[in-house]
């Protein structure tokens, strides 16, 4: 069933939550949409390890919630928006359902958005950044899955984090909507060639790409660690702390 990110704001928020001095800093989310910005939002902002969760929006979004507030972004290029104050953020790519009208309000980002997001990320005192890249599966390149596969992330990684997640996770293929019979039948015929994109290549679900991200939130050591989709599937597939562990070098 659907998660509604604003469904999980409010119950993220019916326990009590710790003091801000037992809890780390300010998380702040841009994306907080889709089944996979509404598990980071639901997995994260109800763990309460933060002292307050905020998340980007583009609408007004009613007040009240304890410990989780919305950051109005204004009308305004990212790099003129004012700061906000985090420790740790995160950025999902995962546009909004329509049949999920209030997703409509919280603020999406475009992957064009990445480097001044980042840069303004950072002029909030953000240490830690996780980005969840979804890709086409099957299509990334065998030497840029394990590594920065584009100048925008070297743009991130070049502003002067502590730690930089970025996990790269497989998304199914979009479904074509095309008009010329010719064109459904050639689509039609080619669909094979999903069948041949190896299991570890294959999406995972929601839910646990949050629990990946959360774990690496919780154990990474300074520097960037890149979590290719291969590892993202292993992870889904049973010990996910050690996986994890082994991936960011923290084992015992």
């Amino acid at each position: 069933m659907p998660v509604d990110p604003l469904q999980a704001l409010q119950a993220a928020n019916r326990a009590v939550l710790p003091v801000a001095s037992s809890a780390f800093g300010t998380l702040l989310i841009a994306g907080a949409t889709g089944a996979l910005g509404a598990e980071l939002l639901r997995r994260l902002a109800g763990s309460h390890r933060h002292a307050h969760t905020r998340v980007l929006a583009k609408e007004p979004i009613r007040d009240g919630l304890r410990g989780v507030e919305t950051y109005l972004s204004p009308e305004l290029p990212i790099g003129q928006w004012p700061p906000t104050s985090a420790h740790t953020a995160i950025i999902a790519f995962d546009p909004p359902r329509l049949y999920h009208d209030r997703e409509r309000a919280l603020w999406v980002p475009e992957p064009s958005d990445l480097p001044e997001l980042a840069r303004w990320l950072r002029a909030c005192g953000v240490q830690t950044l996780a980005i969840v890249q979804p890709h086409d599966q099957g299509k990334l390149p065998e030497a840029l899955k394990r590594g920065l596969a584009s100048l925008d992330e070297q743009a991130v990684v070049a502003c002067g984090f502590e730690r930089v997640i970025l996990v790269r996770s497989a998304r199914k293929p979009a479904n074509a909507k095309l008009a010329n019979p010719f064109e459904r039948v050639a689509a039609w015929m080619l669909s094979v060639v999903r069948f041949m994109v190896p299991s570890s290549e294959q999406p995972v679900r929601a839910a646990k790409v949050a629990e990946l991200v959360d774990v690496a939130l919780r154990i990474a050591p300074p520097g960037v660690h890149v979590a290719a989709p291969e590892l993202v599937w292993e992870s889904a597939q049973g010990d996910m702390p050690a996986v994890a562990a082994r991936w960011l070098g923290v084992l015992g």
